[in-house]
């Protein structure tokens, strides 16, 4: 049996975490009294810690994102985005994890008047604070920004061109975000066309709350790097005469044919309803059948989850070891919009040799 104090010795790679989502309970009480914000509905750490699981727990993506009115409304000024920044790397190096694509969405923080540049100069300056802090420790972690657009908005090309002027400062993709229903990627067509005229990197959130086009949509017409989520993949795949039989349509084909990542979420797909529970997770499904799976945290506070819970949650469910998480891990370095020797240096030099560790 494996330990979540073992699963905090492995070297993680986390490629979807929003910054938004994985707030200290304590410090969204500080940020509240120093901000003004008095809309919380808890005023202690642990009250507010239940709350922000219990209402996230709804089965619906829409419902799910409404708590994030609490955190978003206290991260609209400088300070508070610099210590949300440098206190989620320092978390993330706790828990193990050597490198990380943290994506936040800069036009949700403009209401102190800050400007988009200002809020991005402001989280990558505590991003770096944190790494400092986590190399003191002894906690070697690379971190790169994602930033995101809101597809319910109309500020997508507005922030790939925010993503590009900054890429070479600590940002390292884009990405868009929000309900998907009624919100198709290819909205944001004007964006994507724009980036891969750039040789920018790109992920898209897509078959979490809705089905099949989604996907088909993010792939076919916006040429999406990696999928958020992606677990309605399995609508294109007919388990009917078993697993070793399964039959992949077109869709599910190209995605696994193109290696493309899945950045799945496993505690977080079973709150917003993507899934009816852990047992039903098309994870162990798409892993067996070779695609490119990951696993990711999406939003730690909303989930109370850690990279090392959700190697938990799989090693629980499906069985899973050290072989299996090395395999999983390597996928996502592989798939991280990173410089290929960068990316390299850190599977040979950190992830192997740390699961050889853990392997004995």
């Amino acid at each position: 049996m494996i330990t979540v104090e073992q699963c905090r010795l492995a070297p993680k790679v986390l490629l979807h975490d929003h910054l938004d989502g994985g707030l200290r309970p304590a410090t969204v009480l500080d940020l509240a009294r120093e901000t003004g914000y008095d809309k919380l509905p808890a005023d202690d750490a642990v009250a507010l810690a239940r709350w922000f699981r219990t209402a996230a727990d709804s089965g619906s993506l829409e419902k799910y994102l409404e708590t994030f009115a609490h955190t978003v409304g206290v991260m609209q000024t400088r300070i508070a985005l610099e210590r949300v920044a440098r206190e989620c790397v320092e978390d993330l190096a706790a828990d193990g994890v050597v490198y990380a694509e943290i994506r936040f969405a800069p036009e949700q923080h403009l209401e102190a008047g800050l400007t988009l540049d200002e809020v991005v100069d402001a989280v990558l300056a505590g991003f770096e604070e944190g790494r400092v802090a986590a190399r003191a420790s002894g906690r070697g972690i690379v971190v790169g920004a994602l930033l995101t657009a809101m597809r319910h908005a109309a500020r997508s090309r507005e922030i790939a061109e925010l993503a590009v002027r900054f890429r070479d400062r600590g940002v390292v993709g884009f990405d868009i975000a929000g309900a998907e229903a009624g919100n198709p990627p290819s909205r944001h067509l004007d964006a994507f066309e724009y980036l891969r005229a750039e040789c920018a990197h790109f992920t898209i959130h897509a078959g979490e709350a809705f089905g099949l086009p989604s996907i088909h949509e993010a792939i076919a017409f916006c040429g999406a790097d990696r999928l958020g989520h992606g677990v309605r993949v399995t609508d294109d795949i007919d388990l009917t005469a078993g697993l070793g039989s399964a039959r992949l349509g077109r869709v599910a084909n190209y995605v696994r044919d193109k290696r493309i990542p899945l950045e799945m979420c496993p505690s977080s797909n079973v709150q917003t309803g993507a899934v009816a529970s852990m047992a039903d997770h098309p994870f162990d499904k798409l892993a067996r059948l070779r695609f490119r799976v990951t696993v990711n945290t999406d939003n730690r506070l909303m989930s109370d989850t850690t990279m090392s819970r959700e190697f938990m949650v799989l090693h629980e469910q499906f069985g899973y070891g050290w072989a299996d998480f090395e395999r999983f891990t390597v996928n996502a370095m592989k798939s991280a919009f990173l410089p290929f020797g960068e990316r390299l240096a850190l599977i040979d030099d950190v992830i192997k040799p740390g699961f050889r560790v853990l392997m004995g």
